[in-house]
């Protein structure tokens, strides 16, 4: 999640779902940045599948071109052309075979993604940019994501709770 040191840009009070971080870098979507653009008017075989709002996410500046997809299993069962990320979270293929209705609790798309290179996060993170918390199903594929970030915090212990009270713009305050 950014912290309110990040004041402006992309990643303003963005909650960003980590898919894969190792020696090579930091790789996610922005999960709480609703886009005008109706999932019907680019992949119109999946907008009946995807959670409300039917919409295109900004995931992220990296490759806005490009579109990728979060699933959330509701089963046991894999569809073909899901990727397991974290938990019941995967990846879905757009290019596949478009799953039956029901196999997903919720779906989402992506337009680009967020990326870091190797160390890049750490040391956003260390700098006080960024912080690290445990991500809730839910959270990506909220009906009201231009709340998520509060919400988010809301639900952490201690300070972090407080940060969900910091205005937009702290010249207000």
């Amino acid at each position: 999640m950014a912290t309110p040191a990040i004041g402006a840009g992309p990643f303003w009070r963005s909650v960003v779902f980590l898919l894969d971080h190792d020696k090579d870098g930091a790789l996610g979507v922005i999960v709480n940045r609703p886009l005008e653009s109706d999932v019907d008017d680019v992949l119109p075989d999946w907008a009946d599948l995807v959670n409300a709002p039917v919409c295109l996410f900004d995931g992220g500046p990296v490759a806005m071109d490009s579109a990728l997809a979060l699933g959330i299993l509701r089963g046991e069962d894999v569809p073909v052309g899901w990727r397991r990320m974290a938990g019941k979270v995967g990846l879905v293929d757009l290019d596949g075979p478009v799953p039956g209705f029901g196999e997903f609790a919720g779906l989402r798309v992506f337009a680009g993604y967020a990326g870091w290179s190797p160390d890049q996060l750490e040391e956003e993170i260390e700098e006080g940019s960024w912080i690290a918390v445990d991500a809730e199903d839910a959270d990506l594929t909220s009906p009201q994501p231009e709340n998520l970030w509060r919400d988010v915090l809301r639900r952490q212990s201690g300070d972090l709770r407080f940060w969900a009270t910091f205005p937009d713009d702290p010249n207000w305050n």
